[in-house]
């Protein structure tokens, strides 16, 4: 962060060198002491930070974006100064009172507007959303968390150039003044990197893991091990109950019952079968993978007319609306199968276990289509590819490209693909011109399409999609779909062309600023309603309708299945 790394003078200056440009002469300095230029830029980020973004958010969470970003505007306001007056060869002065005092009646009135006027956006937002949860007291505090956000940031980066001049001064011993001071930044960069990476990151994995990893050995209230052979953990089963993790017993105890599938379709129905792995249940992902399957061809998996892939997130979840969709528009005629990689949940294995869900995702497909391909013809069930989130990343890792997807599966559903996978960035990047990137069209539809609302259409509408169907599922809304570093520095397609159905045309992209507000509304793009954020629920319908093309089925079949999986029933 600039202003980390960044002095109150806006460089790296020599040792012995005070805010102001002038000698510090053994005077000590405070040190949140602030300077007229990066407080200007401190004001100016903080207005920007109430600006719009895809969620709503609460006046916390508003607190610590204005905060962050306030510091980012404080460092690149010295660092401009730093430049002026490289430029104009003069040294920098102390600001007099007069301009402390227009600054002072600009920050509070330019910033009581931008207060306002985000209070105002953050509404349109809710109504959008149909979001009814607002705290007055919270927004009331959002000030006060900017400030105390801002205060410990400044405190942390004057800490570091401390660091630093302590550093050139011992370095001055040895090294000319210049080189210490090069050679001194280096250094400070490098420990904070190591503090931060190794210190900090390694901390938080460590005790997310042993906290996740204690959880696994537990079971979900209301779930039992499963009384049937059909199942993972039941009679027979080569996977032991035990080894199946939370995630895992939660996805084998749960479903739609024949009898729900049965009143669906309006005809006796299939029980579905649903293989798992955890990581308890064999050391690594190719082994569990080919337990997974072996179980799978127990209870008879392969000898239903549909069998389902399912890349986990990361702490080995499977979305019930993904699966259970699934369930009812084949009418029980369906197989799934899934395994564990992490105890971690999908954003701290991203940061951590990125390796393990592409080992996952492709071990787990590989497996199951060794098996599937000796299998005669006719005899085969139709192949299908599914993932939400994280689980969309590690299920395109199996396939090359659009043409491996079409000749190896029947069918693929993702949902709320991460901005960093790989096909789908290959797809949207390739997208036909005017297509918009919130809803692409690659090669005119053929196999891979794009939709944020399957039940109002799936474009390009009209154009035949013969073969096996590709779709991914996105939120214009969806903060795990677009957050990307490249947001800091570039303006992305999907602010500078209209925005999507459910996100304010007020958006703009800011530099430094809309990073930083994506980035804040990832750990809430759950919380809001079904249909907005990354929470994907009734679509799976309308996205598995589109997939299998099953046939005979009605509109208000449709409408009931929505309503029952929107309902989590």
């Amino acid at each position: 962060m600039v202003s980390k790394v960044l002095d109150s003078s806006g460089g790296p200056s020599a040792a012995g060198v005070d805010d102001g440009g002038q000698p510090e002469s053994g005077e000590h300095r405070k040190l949140l002491y602030v300077t007229l230029p990066g407080c200007w830029g401190a004001l100016v980020f903080a207005c920007l930070s109430f600006t719009p973004s895809l969620l709503p958010r609460g006046g916390v969470l508003q607190g610590v974006v204005c905060g962050i970003t306030a510091a980012i505007g404080y460092g690149l306001g010295v660092f401009a100064a730093f430049v002026w007056r490289a430029f104009a060869d003069r040294p920098a002065r102390r600001p007099g009172r007069r301009s402390w005092s227009v600054f002072l009646v600009c920050a509070v009135t330019l910033f009581a507007v931008s207060f306002a006027a985000g209070q105002y956006w953050q509404h349109q937002i809710r109504a959008l959303m149909d979001v009814t949860e607002y705290s007055i007291p919270l927004v009331v505090l959002a000030p006060v968390v900017a400030a105390v956000v801002f205060c410990l940031l400044l405190a942390v980066g004057r800490g570091i150039r401390g660091m630093y001049r302590w550093s050139a001064r011992w370095l001055n011993r040895w090294i000319g003044r210049r080189a210490a001071g090069v050679v001194g930044w280096f250094l400070i960069a490098g420990l904070v990197y190591a503090v931060v990476s190794g210190v900090l990151l390694g901390g938080l994995v460590g005790v997310a893991n042993g906290a996740f990893s204690l959880r696994d050995t537990m079971t979900p209230e209301g779930i039992q091990q499963p009384a049937t052979s059909l199942r993972s953990g039941g009679p027979g089963s080569v996977v032991p109950w035990d080894s199946l993790g939370w995630q895992g017993r939660s996805f084998i105890g749960a479903g739609p019952s024949t009898d729900q599938i049965g009143r669906f379709v309006d005809h006796p129905a299939m029980e579905p079968i649903r293989s798992y792995a955890g990581l308890a249940s064999s050391e690594d992902s190719e082994s569990r993978a080919a337990l997974a399957v072996e179980d799978l061809g127990r209870a008879g998996g392969f000898q239903r007319a549909n069998l389902l892939v399912v890349t986990t997130t990361g702490s080995g979840w499977v979305d019930p609306a993904l699966v259970d969709s699934f369930e009812y528009l084949t009418g029980g005629d369906a197989a799934t199968v899934a395994i564990q990689y992490s105890y971690l949940p999908s954003w701290i294995s991203y940061l951590v276990d990125q390796s393990k869900a592409r080992e996952a995702g492709r071990d787990l497909f590989d497996a199951v289509y060794d098996v599937w391909s000796k299998l005669p013809q006719d005899a085969r069930p139709r192949l299908f590819v599914a993932g939400e989130s994280l689980g969309s990343f590690g299920g395109e890792t199996a396939f090359s490209g659009e043409y491996d997807l079409r000749n190896r599966t029947s069918g693929t559903l993702f949902a709320g693909p991460p901005n960093f996978n790989t096909l789908f960035r290959e797809f949207s990047d390739r997208r036909e011109a005017g297509s918009p990137e919130v809803e692409p069209v690659y090669k005119g539809g053929r196999t891979v399409r794009f939709s944020n609302d399957p039940e109002g259409g799936i474009p390009p509408a009209g154009s035949p999609w013969d073969g096996s169907r590709v779709l991914y599922l996105m939120h214009p809304s969806d903060p795990i779909v677009w957050w990307s570093p490249n947001l800091i520095l570039s303006e992305p397609d999907w602010i500078a062309q209209p925005p999507g159905r459910d996100v304010l045309e007020e958006m703009v992209w800011i530099p430094f600023v809309t990073f930083w507000q994506i980035t804040a509304d990832l750990p809430f793009s759950t919380g809001v309603p079904g249909g907005h954020g990354h929470k994907y629920t009734a679509e799976y319908v309308d996205g598995w309708n589109a997939v299998l093309q099953p046939a005979d089925l009605t509109a208000e079949q449709l409408a009931t299945l929505r309503t029952v999986i929107g309902a989590g029933e």
